[in-house]
C-alpha cells in the first residue's frame, strides 16, 4: 500500500520535472530572437533574465514558509496540485506564441535511501527532459511541454491520495488577512528561534556562510551562463541540451553511487571540499574557455560539484539535534535564498557589459570568473569548519514547531 502511494506521488514529480526542463535550453533561443533583433546577445536579454531570477529569489523568501502552514491547513494534495499547475501557464503562453506527501509513506528507518533515490529521480528526470530538447524541433517543443505538465495534475487529481488529515481551523472566522498575518507572525518567531540555533554553533554558523558564499556564486553561473555561451560560442537548444546532458548525468553517478560508498570512509567535511573544488573548476573553465570544446570539460565537472548539496545537508543534519532538524535545514535554505536574490544584481550587468563592445578588456567569462571568487571564500570557510555534535539537551523553552514540512 505505502509503495503504492509512493509511485502515485513519484511518477508524476518526474514527469512534471521532465516537462519543465525540456524548455530551459529553448527558452534561451526565444527570448534572444525576441529581444535582440537577430543579434546572438544584447543586455536586455540579460537584464530581463537577472530581474526573472531576483523575482523569484523574492517569492521563495515570501512563500516557501508558508506552505507547510497550508498544507496543514488544507492538505498536501491540493499544495502539490497548485504548485504543478502553476508551471503551466508560462509555458502555454510561450507554445500560443510560438505557434501564433512522500515522508508521510517512508518509515523511518528508510528515508535517507529514499530520499537518496529522489535526489537521482530528479536528475534523471532532467537528463530526459534534455534529451528530448535535444531531438525534437523546436516548433514543438513548448506544445510537448505544455501536454506534459497538464497531464501531471491531472494524473494527481484521479489517483494520488491525501494521505494526512487536514488540522482543524482554530478560528473559523477569521478573515484572510488576519490569518495570513498570524502566519507571518508565527513565521517571525520561529526563525528568531531556528537564528539563535544556527548562531550558537560554530559548525552551523561555519556552514551557513558556505552555503552563502556557494549560492551567491553558483546561482550567479547558473542564471546567465547559456546566455554568455550563445553569445560567445553561438550555441543553439542542441549544444545546450547536451551540456545540462552531461551535468546531469554526472550527478546522477556521484549522488546515487559514489556518494554512498566515500561517504562512510572519508566523511562529509573533505567532500565537502573537493565538491567545491570542482565547483571552481567548473566555473573557471567555464569564464576562461578558448574553445568551443572547453565548454563541455567544464561540464564534466558536474560528477563532482553535485555532491555540494548533499553533503552540506549532512553536515547541518549532523550538527543538529533531532527535534531542531527542519529549523536548521530552513535557515541555511533561507541564507541561500537570499545568495540567490542578490547574485544576479551584479552577474547581470557585469555580464551584460563584458559581453558588449564597450568591455575594458577582452573576457567574455569575466563574470563567471568573478563569482569563482565567491566559491573560493566558500571554500577556504569549508576547510575551517569544525564538525561538532547536537548538545543533548532539549531547549526546555522551546515552542511547539509552528511550521510542518509539506510530506511530513
Amino acid at each position: 500500500m505505502a509503495l503504492r502511494l509512493l509511485l502515485h506521488l513519484l511518477f508524476p514529480l518526474c514527469v512534471h520535472w521532465v516537462g519543465k526542463e525540456m524548455t530551459v535550453s529553448v527558452l534561451v533561443d526565444v527570448t534572444t530572437a525576441a529581444l535582440c533583433s537577430g543579434g546572438s546577445t544584447c543586455a536586455e536579454v540579460i537584464y530581463i533574465n537577472g530581474l526573472k531570477q531576483t523575482i523569484v529569489g523574492i517569492f521563495k523568501m515570501v512563500v516557501l514558509p508558508l506552505l507547510g502552514q497550508l498544507a496543514d491547513e488544507y492538505g498536501r494534495k491540493p499544495l502539490l496540485m497548485i504548485t504543478v499547475s502553476t508551471a503551466i501557464f508560462p509555458v502555454a503562453s510561450l507554445a500560443w506564441n510560438k505557434s501564433k506527501g512522500f515522508a508521510d509513506v517512508v518509515d523511518d528507518s528508510m528515508r535517507a535511501a529514499a530520499f537518496s533515490c529522489i535526489t537521482g529521480l530528479l536528475s534523471a528526470s532532467h537528463v530526459l527532459g534534455n534529451i528530448l530538447a535535444r531531438f525534437l524541433s523546436e516548433n514543438c517543443i513548448f506544445e510537448v511541454s505544455l501536454a506534459i505538465l497538464i497531464f501531471v495534475p491531472v494524473y494527481m487529481q484521479l489517483f494520488l491520495v491525501e494521505t494526512v488529515r487536514p488540522a482543524p481551523r482554530q478560528d473559523q472566522h477569521s478573515t484572510g488577512c488576519t490569518m495570513i498575518f498570524k502566519v507571518l507572525q508565527e513565521r517571525c518567531i520561529s526563525m528568531k528561534q531556528a537564528g539563535t540555533l544556527v548562531l550558537r554553533s560554530s559548525t552551523l554558523k561555519g556552514i551557513s556562510i558556505v552555503s552563502f558564499f556557494y549560492e551567491l556564486g553558483m546561482s550567479g553561473i547558473s542564471g546567465i551562463l547559456l546566455y554568455y555561451l550563445k553569445a560567445a560560442f553561438g550555441f543553439d537548444k542542441n549544444q545546450f541540451s547536451e551540456i545540462l546532458m552531461m551535468v546531469g548525468i554526472g550527478s546522477i553517478f556521484s549522488q546515487m553511487l559514489v556518494l554512498p560508498l566515500v561517504n562512510p570512509l572519508v566523511g562529509e567535511k573533505l567532500i565537502l571540499c573537493t565538491a567545491l573544488l570542482g565547483s571552481i573548476a567548473y566555473a573557471l573553465f567555464y569564464g576562461l574557455a578558448w574553445a568551443s570544446w572547453v565548454p563541455y570539460l567544464s561540464a564534466s565537472f558536474g560528477v563532482i560539484y553535485a555532491l555540494v548539496t548533499p553533503a552540506t545537508c549532512a553536515i547541518i543534519s549532523n550538527a543538529s539535534s533531532s527535534s531542531n532538524q527542519g529549523k536548521a535545514q530552513g535557515f541555511v535554505a533561507g541564507i541561500q535564498s537570499v545568495a540567490s536574490l542578490l547574485s544576479p544584481l551584479a552577474m547581470s550587468p557585469l555580464t551584460s557589459w563584458f559581453l558588449s563592445s564597450d568591455a575594458p578588456f577582452d573576457c567574455k567569462g569575466f563574470s563567471i570568473i568573478c563569482a569563482s571568487l565567491c566559491m573560493m571564500i566558500a571554500l577556504c570557510y569549508a576547510v575551517l569548519l569544525k564538525e561538532e555534535k547536537p548538545a543533548n539537551e532539549e531547549s526546555k523553552n522551546s515552542m511547539e514547531d509552528v511550521e510542518a514540512p509539506l510530506l511530513s
